[in-house]
């Protein structure tokens, strides 16, 4: 049996009982409810209704969700390309009608994800599409269903304009999504939630922990800006739909700076 844990919605390797505990809602950056740990299947969460919604993001790239929501209810990406499809951030549920969508819009590339928190149900995501899951080797500790598992280090193309980039900062192996002919080319970036679009849509945030509020360093988010300012978007997306529309380069620049300069006591001044 596959088990799905009821918090972050990452599936584990087959076993007859459920594991006493997921090791990443276990780990800082996540947390067990207050009840205890708990466990679903795909069966369960089948019996209770749950299915796939798709929608068109724009041209070329759709955002999958489970409704009602598994775990911690990321919207999944999948992007087309002339050679075939990304999976990014699956969802902690698959069914047919979503495998067979995706099936519509040619061969499935590979299946990927921005960190452990994201991996959903990703090696059933694959098996149903004949591709392999391709994942950071920093993020390797976290993986609980190998099968299928293809590591890479700093980079990963996996199609000409669509590459994978270990960015690092809320993991070791956090990871996004270049895909430089995306948004009538002036490309696009899947971030995942190491670079997290805020509210305004005119900032975006960085941290090791979200629901916990635990920050990053300035040194840490000055090094992801400057690794993502080599690459080619102007429009980014986090791991939950919510979009920078554009300029969005130079919004996390401003962010990275405003950021440090708070974690610095630049503005100590003002509390």
């Amino acid at each position: 049996m596959v088990w799905i844990c009821a918090t972050c919605g990452v599936e584990t390797a087959d076993s007859a009982s459920p594991p006493l505990t997921c090791a990443i809602c276990e780990d800082e950056r996540q947390w067990v409810p207050a009840e205890g740990q708990q466990w679903t299947t795909l069966e369960a969460l089948r019996d209770r209704g749950t299915r796939i919604v798709i929608t068109e993001v724009e041209p070329d790239l759709w955002g999958l969700r489970a409704e009602p929501t598994v775990g911690i209810g990321q919207q999944m990406m999948l992007i087309r390309t002339p050679e075939g499809t990304l999976l990014f951030d699956c969802v902690g549920y698959v069914d047919d009608a979503a495998v067979e969508f995706v099936r519509g819009l040619g061969p499935t590339l590979a299946v990927a994800a921005s960190h452990p928190h994201m991996y959903g149900v990703q090696t059933e995501w694959a098996k149903n599409l004949g591709a392999p899951v391709i994942l950071a080797d920093r993020d390797r500790e976290w993986v609980r269903r190998p099968d299928l598992v293809e590591f890479y280090d700093e980079h990963r193309e996996v199609a000409p304009g669509l590459t994978l980039h270990r960015v690092g900062g809320h993991f070791a192996g956090q990871t996004v999504v270049e895909w430089a002919t995306g948004n009538d080319g002036r490309g696009v970036l899947l971030a995942g939630d190491a670079i997290f679009t805020n509210p305004d849509r005119r900032t975006v945030s960085f941290m090791r922990s979200y629901p916990n509020r635990l920050p990053l360093s300035g040194n840490v988010v000055q090094r992801i800006a400057a690794q993502v300012e080599g690459l080619h978007f102007d429009r980014l997306y986090n791991n939950f739909g919510a979009a920078v529309p554009s300029d969005a380069k130079a919004i996390i620049r401003y962010s990275a700076d405003r950021h440090a300069a708070w974690v610095r006591g630049d503005y100590d001044h003002l509390t």
